[in-house]
Formats: C-alpha cells, structure tokens, sequence
C-alpha cells in the first residue's frame, strides 16, 4: 500500500469519525424547549411526537422526571432510556430553594 492511499484513508476515517460525533444530540429541557428542539435534539421522536410533547406539557403542567414522558402517546420507556443522559426537567420560572437570612 502506498502512502498516498494510506493518507487517504486515513483522512476518510478520520471525518467519518468527525461527522458522527456532530450528529450527537444536546441536553434538552423538555419543560422549556419548543417542538422543532425537542424533535432535534431527542432520539427518536420526530415533529408529531415532538409537538406532542409541547400539547401534553401545555394541558398537564410541566414534566416532574423524564420518565413522564412515557405519559405522551407513543413515547415509550425505550425511547426515555436512549435520551436519559440528554434530558432536562428544570423549568425556567424555578425558584430558588435558598432561604433568606434576615439581617437584624
């Protein structure tokens, strides 16, 4: 084998390699991410399921754990297992749990 095709290959794997690593999915907050973030970020779950989500969130309240998205209609536990390291639950209207000292 030559170099030249050595190098070549070695190019082609290492952007294959690359490209991959750009397909990964963020962290989402599914308490506060619209339909087009969640369907974007979250393995699995396409615009329907996605805007799902935003409909059930919306009539239901804000997601205590990531397991309750099983309560969406076609979002099962495999799904919610795949995306356990990429979800978020915080809702941005949290308060703070630090308690005020007065100063007397």
């Amino acid at each position: 084998m030559n170099v030249l095709n050595l190098l070549g290959k070695v190019i082609l794997i290492s952007s294959l390699i690359f490209v991959s690593g750009l397909s990964q999915a963020a962290p989402v907050n599914i308490n506060t991410a619209d339909a087009a973030t969640l369907a974007e970020n979250i393995s699995g779950i396409g615009p329907k399921k996605a805007q799902a989500i935003v409909t059930y969130r919306k009539t239901n309240g804000p997601f205590k754990t990531a397991q309750d998205l099983t309560n969406v209609k076609g979002i099962g536990q495999k799904t919610v297992e795949k995306n356990i390291n990429d979800l978020r639950v915080s809702s941005v209207n949290q308060k703070s749990t630090k308690k005020k000292v007065s100063k007397n």
